[in-house]
């Protein structure tokens, strides 16, 4: 019995007739001429007192059962849940809070008061049967207090905003505080409620918040999508491509004594409401254009508007967002308090906020803080920001923090001593790029409809392109990239670089070169800047970001740093002065944003990394790369210099990279080792002897020592696959670790390595490499990888119909992993229902498992974590919930 799946049943419309039956109505109140003047205590709003009451025991306990129709649980659950909610509910008559009172408090708080007024209430239940009995109580708080708020005007009058609240979760799924423990409630401040006066001003900025986040943080930059006549972002809720997440995994409770081991290689990537949803502490890692700050949006927007997934909405509902940028902290030399959060955020109504509101949203814990981007603080400042986190979550409890990173900006569990789980974007998989592609296409269809069928001649020879080419393949993991290379293959009508120096030079050209041309723009200003010299005034900018370590500058700064390179650059400098020529490669460009008044950054933090690389190769300073290549923040640029660099250039960085540097750390010298390593795939031409030094120096770090650096290996790229040690003479241990390291690298390359792993019996060594999958193409996989697995107790995972349908030719296999939607028909055509023993569903397929009888054999359905409990399963069919 799940509390989670049984309580999503009490639906509102059930809840709230039975609740509203515990209460004299104030119709019905002998006090009801004054109700409006005064609170009015709990207990003589109750039913069920006096001589003659209008509920007995018994109707309490049938009431209560009632209650829990709805949830199903079953016969053992029933009578002694239903009795501990029956006697909760009695004690409501000897309460001494009043109406006023209880409103004040969130349901949480008030429910585990009711509980107290029983305190042997929950003896004798057993784990289960107490989870749901304290479930139900915290839906029935909410709609008890929602039913104070509506009887009495001076409750609803008095507390506005708790009104507003108590009526959103009532209406909405009453399930927010469901399940929490007491600790991660806490009550409004003891000085009391806000002053009468000040209470309805509070509720009316925060309803005109809500509906600014969702104004301002609803679009989504599709790259290239920036024809005539046509914007260069669109709607969140028509452009957002679900995102996906890897976590860690679940306990397989339930499962035979066999059974109960660490299924880590096997859980795939799940939809990110799905991966959060229960969590409220989150740091989310995901490499540079995975889509971090879109999924923050996502969020933001949709918890602003209400229109949350239902597997978020128990959880946010209600909730206000604070979206949080931080590299805005580090401009300004500090992380903001609660009341500087809208002003960190670059909100235009930061002014209008009342005194103190966002301190008392987060001691009221409705927050919802969305910490955007550790790795754009500075290395030193991190430490001081996970300080403050600490400090927030033990200040606040009771509310919801995401965090996001880079991958390598913090160490691994860098925040999972105070509470938080730890998610990877997952990359996008090959179902993911096709969607994308075919979705950006019809929206340049919609803007350009007379490109009609070129554009659907581009997105079928794109979306074969980046199948077959292994290099596309490689770059189309993300949504900045695919987006980036849609635009690019469009503009150069079906041609496409390859590699990514000449990508970014490609994707340059366009937006600076022939963005405004192909959309037969006039020149807006005086100016008419042709590329080369726009592209070395951006990198200007670029540069002084990245030696000062800012992710934004200050407008004033930017137009400085201009006037100081003016002169050098005749083209520039005498068609206006420094203030000219900012405004036109802000307006111009595509690449320059005013995220608010006063700052600007890059639109993309790739293309910062990308301008400051080339203009620091073209400095020479190779020094001061090497002074910060320890530093995170860095290796995209140190990697993007060498694509960038003269041989003997790249013979200088890589051997200073290999070299002893004063004041580094061991671990940092061994980071840049693997960092020379990473390089070696961007240098097109290197001398042989420093590949050989560099290859020789990094060997033996090639045997990871945990499955952390077993995947950080992977970032290197498919050069690290040179340098793995022979998988024949590794243990069993060492060889899960090897499979961790080649499937973290996502190209066919690792498909030949991983050969020598295919014959090994040890379980984790299969199950790792079967997950690996979804990374690699079906067919030649399936052939050289699948076919060898020994299938003792191992889950084959499918995502798609490609690979569904290559196991199938295979022979079919006894246990399968549902790992991607699918229809009952397509399961049913697509596996073999001979030897299928076992079925591992990842995903909700929405419909009743009755479609089961197709496999005689199927003796045991295994669902995954958080997906409710399946109906119409056959008889004979154990349900396993991990």
């Amino acid at each position: 019995m799940d509390p989670t799946t049984a309580v999503a049943r009490l639906v509102p419309g059930h809840v709230g007739p039975l609740v509203r039956t515990l209460f004299v109505s104030a119709d019905e109140d002998p006090a009801a001429g004054v109700a409006d003047d005064r609170p009015v205590p709990v207990a003589r709003l109750v039913v069920f007192r006096g001589e003659k009451p209008a509920l007995t025991d018994e109707d309490l306990e049938r009431l209560a059962e009632r209650l829990l129709e709805p949830a199903e649980p079953d016969e053992a659950a029933l009578m002694p849940v239903a009795g501990a909610l029956a006697r909760t509910l009695a004690a409501l008559a000897t309460s001494e809070l009043d109406d006023w009172q209880a409103v004040r408090l969130r349901p949480g708080d008030f429910a585990q008061r009711m509980r107290a007024a029983v305190p042997d209430v929950e003896h004798g239940l057993s784990d289960d049967c107490r989870a749901l009995y304290r479930a139900v109580l915290d839906i029935v708080a909410v709609h008890i207090l929602h039913f104070f708020t509506r009887r009495s005007d001076f409750v609803a009058r008095t507390l506005v905003e708790e009104t507003r609240r108590l009526a959103e979760l009532a209406a909405g799924q009453d399930g927010a505080d469901a399940g929490d423990e007491p600790a991660r409630h806490e009550a409004l401040p003891d000085d009391g409620p806000l002053p009468a006066g000040a209470a309805p001003d509070e509720a009316a900025f925060e309803a005109r918040y809500a509906r600014d986040v969702a104004v301002l943080h609803n679009h989504l930059t599709i790259f290239g999508i920036d024809l005539a006549h046509s914007p260069d972002s669109w709607p969140l809720d028509a452009a957002y491509l679900g995102l996906q997440c890897e976590r860690g995994q679940p306990e397989m409770s339930g499962q035979r004594t066999r059974e109960r081991r660490d299924p880590g290689p096997q859980a795939p990537p799940v939809p990110a409401e799905q991966a959060l949803a229960g969590l409220d502490r989150v740091l989310v890692r995901g490499v540079a254009g995975s889509g971090k700050t879109t999924l923050l949006q996502w969020l933001a927007v949709g918890t602003a508007r209400a229109e949350l997934p239902p597997a978020l909405s128990a959880e946010l509902a209600g909730r206000v967002p604070f979206l949080l940028p931080v590299r805005r902290f580090a401009a300004h030399s500090g992380i903001p308090s609660p009341d500087g959060f809208l002003d960190a955020m670059g909100h235009p109504g930061a002014d209008a906020q009342p005194a103190g509101w966002a301190e008392r949203v987060l001691r009221a814990g409705r927050g919802l803080l969305l910490v955007d981007g550790v790795d754009e603080a500075p290395e030193d400042d991190r430490e001081l920001l996970r300080t403050r986190l600490r400090e927030w979550t033990s200040r606040y409890p009771g509310n919801v923090w995401l965090v996001t990173s880079r991958p390598s900006a913090v160490p691994e569990d860098w925040l999972a001593s105070d509470g938080f789980t730890e998610l990877r974007l997952a990359p996008m998989s090959r179902e993911d790029v096709a969607a994308f592609i075919q979705r950006w296409h019809r929206a340049a269809a919609q803007q350009s409809p007379a490109d009609l069928d070129r554009l659907g001649h581009y997105e079928r020879t794109l979306l074969n392109a980046v199948r077959i080419t292994r290099d596309l393949g490689r770059l189309a993991t993300n949504p900045l990239m695919c987006g980036l290379l849609c635009a690019l293959h469009r503009d150069r009508r079906g041609y496409l670089p390859n590699g990514r120096k000449e990508l970014y030079d490609a994707g340059l050209s366009m937006l600076l070169e022939r963005r405004d041309r192909e959309r037969a723009m006039v020149p807006t200003d005086a100016i008419d800047l042709p590329r080369q010299p726009k592209v070395q005034l951006l990198q200007k900018l670029a540069h002084w970001m990245l030696v000062n370590g800012r992710s934004e500058m200050d407008r004033d700064v930017a137009v400085e740093t201009l006037a100081r390179h003016l002169p050098a650059i005749p083209d520039a400098s005498r068609q206006g002065d420094a203030e000219d020529v900012y405004r036109h490669l802000l307006n111009r460009t595509g690449l320059l944003r005013e995220t608010t008044p006063g700052t600007v950054d890059f639109v993309h933090r790739t293309f910062q990394d990308y301008l400051a690389a080339r203009a620091t190769v073209q400095q020479h300073d190779f020094a001061l790369l090497l002074d910060h290549a320890h530093h995170t923040e860095w290796e995209d640029v140190i990697r993007m210099a060498v694509a960038l660099a003269r041989p003997d250039e790249c013979a200088q960085l890589l051997n200073g990279l290999l070299a002893p540097h004063a004041g580094v750390r061991a671990a940092e010298a061994r980071h840049r080792k693997l960092l020379a390593a990473a390089c070696l795939e961007h240098a097109t031409e290197l001398d042989p002897e420093v590949r050989w030094r560099v290859q020789r120096f990094t060997r033996d770090m090639m045997r990871p020592t945990t499955p952390a650096g077993a995947r950080a290996l992977g970032w290197i790229g498919p050069i690290v696959l040179e340098m793995l040690p022979d998988p024949a003479t590794a243990t069993n241990a060492e060889a899960y670790l090897l499979a961790l390291t080649a499937t973290s690298i996502g190209d066919d390359m690792a498909i030949d390595y991983l050969t020598g792993l295919r014959e090994r019996p040890h379980l984790d060594v299969r199950a790792q490499l079967a997950s690996a999958w979804r990374k690699y193409d079906t067919e030649r996989y399936a052939r050289e990888i699948i076919a060898h697995l020994d299938d003792t107790e191992l889950y084959f995972p499918v995502s798609d119909l490609e690979e569904l349908h290559a196991l199938r030719r295979l022979g079919g296999r006894p246990h399968l992993q549902i790992a991607g939607r699918f229809t009952p028909d397509q399961l049913i055509e697509g596996i073999a229902a001979g030897p299928l023993t076992r079925l591992w569903l990842s995903y909700d397929l929405g419909v009743p498992m009755d479609w089961l009888t197709a496999f005689p054999h199927l003796d045991t359905l295994l669902i995954g974590s958080r997906l409710p409990r399946p109906s119409g399963v056959p008889d004979g069919i154990e349900v396993v919930e991990l």
